[in-house]
């Protein structure tokens, strides 16, 4: 890193909140030395309480662009200056571009989860799939696939904080999309077996399944899978989550969140640098190679 740090060096950031984890960093600064480009990726501890300053920081530094994760991705939005489609219609933000001064919110979760389903060869244009999880992650992955083409999407939550929030989205895509969307609560068991039963997909949009929730899923029992279902989870540590190794058993295909991660994060690079992401190099340095179907 010492090597290429210059006086023209421009900076990325991220900012959240606990965010010393993180991957993005290993992720940015690799892909950046790949192609040879002058930026340099960092994290930044940034919540609701210093949020506004951290954007006012990027404004006075001239930082080119950041991620934000969580609790920024909602609260960052009225101190930005633009928003694009899927930032207003997902109502977050988890990307920021700084052209002189002005910044433009971007949501690249749903397009690093579709474009990694199509790189693990998964299609899903003009099917159901069932999507369980209505925060930033889960909003971002229905928005994205009822822009892109898929027929119909079974949405359940959980009644939380978020519960409000899967009803109006649903709402908004009939309104918006040509994509026919239902809504129902995650604790009615029969309904959602039922409509995994006539989708092509079911996919995990919540925090179940990671610390410290580690071990736990709200499928009760493998009769909610079949063969020929495929199982993608948003969680990629651990690599397999509950969820994935139930549906691993039953004979499904399943895909953790590694891909989708590095996908959100290539179309952010973009957005900030121009280029391309090297994704065959990335994915040999973050170890992400898809596993296909197991036969039980």
């Amino acid at each position: 890193m010492s090597e290429r740090i210059t006086g023209h060096t421009e900076l990325l950031t991220l900012m959240a909140y606990p965010i010393r984890h993180s991957q993005s960093p290993a992720m940015h600064n690799e892909a950046a030395a790949y192609l040879g480009l002058d930026y340099a990726y960092l994290c930044f501890d940034v919540d609701q309480s210093n949020l506004k300053e951290a954007i006012a920081a990027m404004r006075a530094l001239k930082v080119r662009g950041g991620n934000l994760s969580m609790p920024n991705k909602i609260a960052v939005i009225p101190y930005l200056d633009r928003l694009s489609e899927q930032a207003q219609m997902c109502g977050a933000v988890n990307t920021i571009v700084n052209d002189d001064g002005v910044l433009t919110g971007h949501i690249t979760d749903g397009i690093g989860y579709m474009r990694s389903l199509k790189d693990n060869g998964i299609d899903v244009i003009g099917k159901k799939i069932t999507v369980v999880g209505c925060g930033g992650a889960g909003k971002a992955m229905m928005v994205q696939a009822a822009l892109d083409g898929v027929a119909a999407l079974s949405v359940f939550n959980r009644r939380d904080e978020f519960h409000q929030r899967g009803i109006d989205t649903v709402e908004m895509l009939n309104e918006k999309t040509n994509c026919r969307a239902h809504f129902y609560d995650l604790e009615d068991l029969d309904r959602l077996k039922a409509e995994i039963a006539d989708s092509v997909l079911l996919a995990n949009a919540t925090s179940l399944g990671m610390k410290p929730q580690e071990g736990l899923t709200y499928i009760p029992d493998a009769s909610f899978f079949r063969p020929d279902l495929i199982v993608t989870d948003a969680i990629y540590a651990p690599e397999e989550t509950e969820l994935l190794r139930m549906a691993r058993e039953a004979g499904c295909r399943t895909m953790n969140g590694r891909g989708m991660m590095l996908f959100q994060g290539a179309a952010s690079f973009k957005l900030w640098t121009g280029q391309d992401m090297p994704i065959e190099h990335m994915k040999e340095v973050l170890g992400i190679h898809y596993k296909r179907r197991i036969s039980v």
